[in-house]
């Protein structure tokens, strides 16, 4: 006669039906509605030495509502709010700032930090630490740095990005028309041999399309504080020297020509060759670059080999030219180790770098630098030869 019931079949039965129990996976969830999303962190140093942390949250008001368009409109509301709190450190002023915000502080969906003038030159090192360590906030974030204070950035509504001047800054940071560094980028810099930084300067641009903010120049900064700052011109030079550059555009002026040529750049890379013989040290800097002809002034025919090598000669002039700007300013003038020279020193030539490292800021300034660049210029545009001139009379060198 058969068993009506499985002893062992009864036994799972009921641990299936207390499993459940244990499996509560919404114990610790957290509703949006809860939440106070800031997606833009802003670092100001007071008078009395306290960090000044402020917050651009996104306001939950017009979530998903007309006033989202920009906040243009008389009577809507902005898209979003920036409160600010002091504090001993940056945690502390943070938990100050969640006193006074009904909701919980999330910076899971930060995308910029912006650092004021005052904390730049007092230092930077010892607060970058908290983003390294609190688990919530992004290492994608973008770093900017700014003459003024950093909650006046914050407070700026562009015309653009749905009003939020956070947003405005990482876009500006992704089409890399200067440095674009993130927070994993600052602390491996600060951690680097070197401890050298340079950080994209952060500006508000009022022209008739509207407000808005625009990067222009450069923060340097050595042992972590703010020791000079380099305009457009000479961050060029820093970009192809670090082999950053992705959006650039050269301009010339052909020497037998009257009228301009810009090219636009496909592709580059920079690549860093260290030596050291009879004690001299020396650094090359070998730039390979192509470009194509975006606009041509002259008479000059672009099909004409000889014109091509000319113009070629002619970009890498100019590029050494920026490169040597850049040394001027930063190796010479500043002694700031940006480059990622230490570094690659250390990897070729470790036994002799640790001889060095402890004196590397005097060093430094004494490397001789060598720029070798190789321009090549690949196809002349939709066009072989100049609009609006007759075959005949283009000029042929």
């Amino acid at each position: 006669m058969k068993r009506l019931f499985n002893p062992k079949k009864r036994l799972l039965t009921i641990i299936l039906c207390f499993i459940p129990i244990f499996l509560s996976g919404c114990w610790d969830r957290t509703e949006i509605n809860d939440l106070a999303i800031v997606v833009g962190v802003g670092l100001d140093r007071t008078d009395n030495g306290e960090i000044e942390l402020s917050a651009q949250i996104v306001n939950p008001k017009v979530i998903g509502s007309a006033g989202m368009n920009g906040g243009g409109g008389q009577g809507e509301q902005q898209p979003v709010i920036v409160k600010t709190a002091t504090g001993k450190t940056i945690y502390d002023a943070r938990s100050k700032l969640q006193e006074k915000t009904s909701r919980r502080l999330f910076e899971g969906h930060n995308r910029v930090i912006i650092i004021g003038k005052s904390l730049a030159e007092a230092g930077i090192r010892k607060h970058i630490d908290f983003f390294a360590r609190f688990p919530v906030p992004r290492l994608r974030a973008n770093v900017f740095f700014t003459n003024g204070k950093a909650t006046d950035i914050l407070k700026v509504i562009p015309s653009f990005e749905d009003g939020e001047s956070a947003e405005a800054a990482r876009e500006l940071a992704s089409l890399k028309i200067g440095l674009n560094v993130t927070t994993k980028d600052l602390l491996q810099q600060l951690a680097s041999t070197s401890g050298n930084t340079a950080l994209p300067r952060i500006t508000e641009s009022k022209s008739e399309l509207g407000d808005g903010l625009k990067v222009n120049g450069t923060a340097i900064f050595k042992n972590n504080k703010l020791t000079g700052q380099i305009d457009d011109k000479v961050t060029r030079g820093l970009l192809w020297l670090t082999d950053e550059i992705e959006t650039a555009s050269v301009t010339i002026q052909p020497k037998d020509a009257e009228g301009y040529i810009s090219f636009k750049l496909l592709r580059s890379s920079t690549e860093l060759i260290p030596t050291i013989k009879n004690g001299k040290w020396k650094m090359t800097v070998q730039i390979t670059t192509e470009d194509d002809v975006a606009e041509n002034e002259t008479k000059l025919d672009m099909m004409d080999p000889k014109t091509v090598q000319k113009l070629e000669k002619q970009m890498e002039e100019n590029i050494d030219k920026r490169i040597q700007l850049v040394l001027d300013e930063v190796q010479t003038g500043m002694e700031a180790d940006v480059f990622g020279f230490g570094e690659t020193f250390e990897r070729h030539y470790p036994k002799r770098w640790k001889q060095a490292k402890d004196k590397w800021n005097e060093k430094f300034p004494e490397i001789e630098v060598v720029i070798k660049s190789d321009a090549k210029i690949r196809r002349p545009g939709r066009s072989s030869g100049p609009q609006g001139v007759p075959q005949e009379k283009e000029k042929k060198k």
